[in-house]
């Protein structure tokens, strides 16, 4: 056990300290060293049987939010427990902790509330933030992740209920890439909320107010990046599901400044490269010769297309010669010249057309080879869009990347191709048998990318995280599609083998910080070796 816990912990203290409780792993001579006999029933079990129990209790949960509100307790009680049990089964349990489950979690965050998890930053508490940082009792965080709820997961403004964001992801960090819980911090930054629902809800738990004007928000903002460096001088500030303009905004702002990335944007944009770097090879053909239709023009569909830009031109095309690749449209319509609502990032990829509202057209004009959605419109490519893009391609790419909800199903992606999409979502569907053939559609979600980028962030402290090594890791996770798993139609690797894929995924992103001059660390003689001795294991420390 810890040394200082040792000292500082006892009896129910110890016991409610998720970070060092074991409960009734707890042996004879340490439930006697710590105050501890008579609080716990005289069996003493290891993890392995502690594990068994608590997934019979999730076996018994009537439905996946009910798991979630049982896994939220305990990792509450007993941080190892949780991290044996996640880790034991990442394919089954990712969708609970995360997308999908963790959108209805989300939503009735302030009600389902049991206790605090993270840090939550007000607007009340402006030129205090680093004060407040303060009050973490760790010293050495290495990842935060923000969000302020102003865009979750197709849900919009929920506010301080978009807290369950930040504190699932850095779950995954550790579920899938083994970076140590307790070097990471979710943080909620409260400025209100849009949603008159919510601030009239009493069970609300966040600002009853709209969020400040943009001035104030900057400064806000600014204070936050300023109280991380001072507090947490080691630390990656991970932005999530932030109100799109501030999500472009602040990633421009801080990415040449401060250790950071938004994972909505850069996240997302390299997880769905890597899906199209797979689809690509099956198809033999380069990613500099597809034209791209998005559905969609926010900061995902903005962050995807630059970082396509970028490595088109890495084949040879002129940044002019790639962005005429891409054309996205919205729910206004069309992305053309003629628009007065488009934001600068919009418009540089605003191509002379007429304006339409119309997909089908759209598609029959452009002749994409890849179609990407990114609308938070489920059911937007119906059967007309993919038997057009089927006609057009004969292996359409199809990506409809919004969560909860898809803009198509696999099964129907499948249906209406005629078994020739080459297919992956945000979250993830069955297998789907169509005759003999038997298709497994992919999942392109971020999980794939960011834990395997924290962990090579934590082993080698970069100065900044760059567009080059986001695109890095979108080769370093479609390298590990094999090409039997290729002529599966497979564009990931199966989520079963997460860990092994997310810690060969850092260690390949280590390499290349090192040899970018990039890392603040020495480099080590052999640097999966190096790696694999910074990760977590859900185990107990042997008692003294």
């Amino acid at each position: 056990m810890n040394e200082s816990a040792q000292h500082s912990l006892r009896g129910t203290a110890l016991l409610n300290d998720p970070a060092f409780n074991r409960g009734t792993a707890f042996t004879r001579e340490e439930r006697r060293a710590y105050g501890l006999e008579g609080l716990l029933p005289p069996q003493i079990e290891t993890l392995d049987r502690q594990a068994e129990r608590a997934l019979r209790h999730l076996d018994a949960k009537p439905t996946d939010l009910e798991r979630y509100i049982y896994l939220s307790a305990l990792v509450d009680r007993n941080e190892t427990l949780f991290y044996k049990v996640l880790m034991s089964d990442p394919a089954r349990f990712v969708p609970i902790v995360y997308a999908p489950t963790l959108g209805e979690a989300c939503k009735a965050f302030s009600h389902i509330y049991r206790r605090p998890r993270g840090m939550y930053l007000s607007l009340e508490m402006k030129g205090r933030i680093a004060e407040v940082l303060r009050n973490w009792p760790v010293a050495d965080v290495r990842f935060i992740c923000v969000t302020t709820g102003g865009r979750i997961l197709g849900l919009g403004d929920i506010g301080a209920n978009g807290m369950g964001i930040p504190i699932g992801k850095l779950q995954l960090y550790t579920a899938c890439a083994a970076v140590p819980p307790q070097t990471t911090l979710p943080i909620q930054l409260d400025i209100g909320t849009t949603n008159a629902a919510l601030r009239a809800d009493p069970l609300y738990l966040g600002l009853r107010r709209e969020p400040p004007p943009q001035a104030e928000l900057d400064a806000f903002v600014a204070e936050f990046v300023a109280a991380v460096q001072e507090v947490f001088p080691a630390c990656c500030i991970h932005f999530e599901d932030w109100k799109g303009t501030d999500a472009i905004r602040y990633l421009e702002q801080y990415r040449e400044r401060v250790l950071c990335y938004n994972d909505d944007i850069q996240g997302t944009a390299s997880v769905t490269l890597a899906g199209l770097i797979t689809a690509l090879r099956i198809k033999d053909e380069k990613l500099s010769d597809q034209t791209f239709l998005f559905l969609g023009a926010g900061s995902s569909a903005l962050g995807t297309s630059d970082l396509l830009v970028k490595a088109m031109q890495a084949e040879g095309l002129s940044q002019a010669e790639a962005r005429a690749r891409i054309t996205m449209m919205d729910v206004h319509g069309l992305v053309e010249p003629s628009r007065a609502d488009l934001s600068d990032e919009q418009r540089r990829y605003a191509h002379t057309a007429e304006p339409t509202r119309d997909l089908p057209a759209t598609i029959r004009r452009v002749r994409p080879s890849v179609l990407i959605g990114v609308s938070t419109a489920g059911g937007a490519f119906t059967r007309e869009i993919v038997s057009l893009m089927a006609e057009i391609n004969v292996r359409p790419v199809i990506f409809p990347l919004s969560i909860p909800h898809s803009e198509c199903t696999a099964e129907q992606a499948y249906a209406w191709s005629d078994g020739r999409a080459l297919y992956a979502a945000g979250v993830q569907f069955p297998q789907v048998t169509r005759g003999e053939a038997v298709f497994r559609p992919g999942q392109a979600n971020n999980f794939y990318i960011f834990p395997g980028l924290g962990l090579a962030t934590y082993a080698t402290r970069p100065r900044l995280i760059t567009d080059a090594l986001i695109i890095e890791a979108a080769h370093a996770l479609a390298d590990q599609v094999d090409v039997t798993a290729q002529a599966r139609g497979m564009l990931y690797p199966p989520q079963s083998q997460i860990l092994e894929v997310q810690i060969t995924s850092a260690c390949r992103l280590a390499e290349y910080i090192f040899e970018s001059g990039m890392a603040q660390v020495d480099r080590p003689a052999d640097i999966r070796s190096w790696i694999e001795g910074m990760t977590y294991s859900p185990a107990y420390d042997l008692a003294d």
